[in-house]
């Protein structure tokens, strides 16, 4: 019990390692889907319209990444789903990660697992997380889409069991959303867990996927904070586990986007599967490549100067940020404060949420000011919006924008990406400048009442010099694109030059 217990809330690795991880660009773990494919109808899977099975990952590409993370330092493949039990070349792959000395940790819905698959994970150390959301049957066949998924999971357990777990890094564990529908049976079943030697793996659901189309789920986040003290009185008392009571996990911590990435069926690398931003593709680029020209990697280990809203005041930020994935489900922006820790209960219109106006966040003021709205914020990408009206002092009296503008949009959109990024960053001052355009080309008109999207993205930067490219364009039509030369405060470190092709 103390070995298994010990390894769950350290979470696998120590805060040194994790510190070091950090600073150096290195993993510590990578999780990987290999298809979305499931057998099971979970009305809160995050996978939902994932991917397209024809453009999955091929069986090599799928091997190549994984050495390229343990190039990268990672001990451990978390591997996620769809159903992963149900991708044709799971145990070749499996196979794959044990003989490179690679932790293997699995989460599979147990449907697959006969005595012959749990042997064989326990032959290949394949530690073992099974979902499992109630001990009642109709709740737990209603939270997996499927009847008689209650006979499945009973039996796979047992399959796992027979086969030796827990063992020595053999770890098995129960993953279990916490929702509406079950969340009155979650104390018993934590304790029935402990007392079987079970990791426990209780989260809160991130709002993404299935679960936006099924409300019905939800849970107050008072009602949360509720169920995270029980646990953790009980788990002291009865077990001598000693942990902070914060979202997303009871009983642990998230601190992934230090040392993890996720990397999804169709190559697409993520900060996680709640920050579903991509910031490249395996196709095309060295995972290596892509994580250390990330924006989004380095502005998520460098939250406690850039998080926005109440969370920056929490007397707990130094361990804990939330669930950056539910930050930016509900808000669009994977800096903000989570909207559903108790903790922000009351504090809610002080989340800030795009899309957001410009007025207050960039330096022109009207009739400069050519924006209205900044509208995403992506890795090095962003996208603002205008509509052009007859008071702005570049249109004529016929109602026609001056095309000059639209390389102002292109800066203005700029300023204000840079500008949302560091909201309430104490060290930031608003600072910028515009030191050349180059191959502007103009390919159409704008007038009055028309809408205009403009999107930029940085090609290169270094220090506080970057290259971004901008389009402007009218019903997905390009009206101007061009590339401009900037120079902004950003804090990067001196000397590096990042390329991004």
């Amino acid at each position: 019990m103390a070995e298994c217990s010990k390894r769950f809330f350290n979470i696998d690795f120590t805060d040194e390692e994790i510190k070091i991880a950090k600073e150096t660009g290195k993993l510590l773990s990578m999780e990987i889907e290999f298809s979305t494919k499931c057998d099971f109808k979970c009305p809160y899977c995050y996978a939902k319209d994932n991917t397209f099975w024809d453009k999955e990952l091929e069986l090599n590409q799928i091997e190549d990444v994984i050495i390229q993370a343990k190039d990268l330092g990672a001990r451990k493949i978390v591997v996620l789903g769809g159903e992963p039990l149900v991708y044709p070349h799971i145990l070749e792959v499996l196979s794959f990660i044990h003989e490179l000395g690679l932790e293997i940790e699995m989460f599979t819905n147990g449907s697959q697992i006969n005595e012959v698959v749990a042997n064989t994970l326990f032959d290949l150390g394949v530690n073992v997380v099974l979902k499992m959301n109630s001990f009642k049957k109709e709740i737990q066949d209603t939270l997996t889409g499927i009847q008689g998924s209650h006979i499945k999971i009973k039996e796979a357990i047992e399959n796992i069991q027979k086969a030796g777990y827990p063992a020595k890094n053999k770890h098995m564990a129960v993953s279990t959303i916490i929702c509406q529908q079950n969340i009155g049976e979650l104390v018993d079943m934590w304790v029935w867990l402990r007392d079987r030697n079970i990791l426990p793996y209780f989260e809160m659901m991130t709002p993404q996927g299935e679960f936006k189309n099924h409300k019905w789920l939800e849970v107050d986040s008072l009602e949360l904070e509720k169920l995270f003290n029980e646990i953790s009185k009980i788990d002291k008392e009865k077990y001598g586990n000693t942990w902070n009571v914060q979202p997303p996990l009871v009983g642990n911590k998230c601190f992934r986007h230090f040392y993890s990435c996720f990397v999804n069926a169709s190559g697409d690398v993520m900060p996680c599967v709640g920050v579903t931003i991509p910031i490249g593709n395996i196709k095309k680029k060295k995972l290596k490549e892509i994580l250390d020209t990330s924006e989004v990697i380095e502005d998520l280990k460098n939250y406690k100067e850039l998080i926005k809203g109440p969370c920056r005041s929490c007397s707990n930020l130094d361990n804990c940020y939330g669930c950056r994935g539910s930050a930016y489900q509900l808000t669009g922006d994977y800096l903000a404060s989570d909207p559903l820790c108790w903790k922000n209960h009351d504090k809610q219109s002080e989340i800030i949420k795009l899309p957001i106006s410009v007025e207050h966040i960039i330096p022109q003021k009207s009739p400069m000011r050519v924006i209205d709205k900044l509208l995403n914020v992506y890795d090095r990408r962003a996208e603002a919006l205008v509509c052009i009206s007859e008071n702005m002092m570049f249109v004529d009296k016929n109602g026609n924008l001056n095309s000059a503008v639209y390389l102002e949009m292109i800066a203005q959109t700029i300023a204000a990406h840079n500008c949302f990024k560091n909201i309430g960053n104490p060290n930031f001052e608003i600072e910028g400048f515009l030191l050349g355009a180059k191959n502007l080309k103009i390919f159409g008109k704008a007038s009055v009442g028309d809408t205009l999207l403009i999107n930029i993205e940085k090609k290169a930067r270094y220090g506080d010099f970057a290259i971004v490219e901008g389009t402007v364009s009218k019903d997905n039509k390009i009206l101007a694109k061009g590339e401009v030369k900037i120079w902004h405060n950003e804090n990067v470190k001196e000397g590096r030059l990042t390329l991004i092709q």
